[in-house]
């Protein structure tokens, strides 16, 4: 007799605000064959007398830790909540703040097979909700086996909800740890699908909270988005190179560049990218760099 695959939902907690309708979405999943882990990063809103309304109504353990790890690596508070896992064969990072339609753990099921078959990443469909939970815009569908490359290279758009990892390989590869953990999902499907295939199901939507408390809808962070953004640009240029043909190795070299030219206030990032470029012994790509910010000066003279 096969083995009874289970998923693991692993909620890495830290803000009640929305975190009843993260549960709530647990409770009300057509197929109960999950198993929910909580890790409470320190948190000062507690969450316990919620938990004890919905004993029975899920499968779940929750451990809280003596120190808030997410404020200084919310990858390394991800990964102690990925060590409470016991024997699941899949998992899933879910956002404390984040949305499953009730049917997500079924259509896994329905699609056993084919994961099995096709790929170590399976990728659900998507949608953005605000803080009130209305939805602000489209649904974003996939294509059924898609090439994770080209999955980068056609839309960057990603949230790490609306993923389930095979759970070996992903301990295995680890996450990358990245500021703010911005950029750490797209890094871990490339990584842990080995720039291969990931297998989307359509049928299912996770909603992704976007507000004012969330690290994607916030804009006091966008100085260590784009240090992060090197950082995984970077690793991908010089660390997986072999996997990009020469077209998309340019495309990530022309990204890197606009980095420094969208905000050329930020001098590290200047010395970050001219070393790489020049260590890659790009030289004529790096006088086009330097040619493209006296330009870009310029410009901004003429029009004082």
């Amino acid at each position: 007799m096969n083995k009874l695959i289970l998923i693991a939902i692993v909620i890495p907690y830290y803000k009640f605000s929305y975190f009843n309708e993260t549960l709530k979405s647990l409770a009300v999943q057509t197929d109960k064959r999950f198993k929910v882990y909580i890790g409470d990063d320190a948190s000062t809103e507690s969450c316990t007398n919620l938990l004890h309304n919905y004993k029975g109504k899920i499968d779940f353990e929750y451990k809280k830790f003596n120190t808030n790890l997410g404020k200084i690596s919310l990858v390394k508070h991800w990964e102690r909540c990925l060590d409470l896992v016991n024997d699941e064969d899949y998992i899933m990072i879910l956002g404390d703040d984040d949305v499953l339609s009730d049917n997500v753990i079924e259509m896994f099921y329905n699609n056993l097979e084919n994961i099995k078959k096709y790929s170590n990443v399976v990728r659900f469909s998507s949608c953005n909700i605000n803080d009130k939970g209305q939805i602000i815009s489209k649904i974003f569908k996939n294509p059924i086996i898609e090439n994770s490359v080209n999955f980068f290279f056609r839309e960057r758009r990603s949230s790490l909800s609306e993923y389930i990892f095979n759970k070996n390989k992903i301990k295995e590869i680890g996450l990358r740890d990245f500021p703010l953990a911005w950029c750490t999902d797209i890094l871990a499907v490339l990584e842990v699908s080995n720039f291969g295939n990931v297998y989307s199901i359509n049928e299912s939507i996770v909603f992704i909270r976007i507000s004012k408390n969330s690290i994607s809808g916030g804009l006091e962070n966008n100085k260590q988005k784009k240090v992060a953004a090197f950082k995984f640009l970077n690793y991908l240029i010089t660390k997986k190179h072999s996997f990009f043909n020469l077209t998309q190795k340019n495309n990530i070299l022309d990204e890197i560049e606009r980095l420094y030219l969208n905000d050329k206030k930020n001098i590290k990032l200047f010395f970050e990218i001219s070393n790489l470029l020049l260590t890659k012994f790009l030289f004529k790509r790096y006088y086009f760099f330097l040619k493209s910010i006296i330009l870009k000066y310029q410009n901004k003279i003429a029009q004082t």
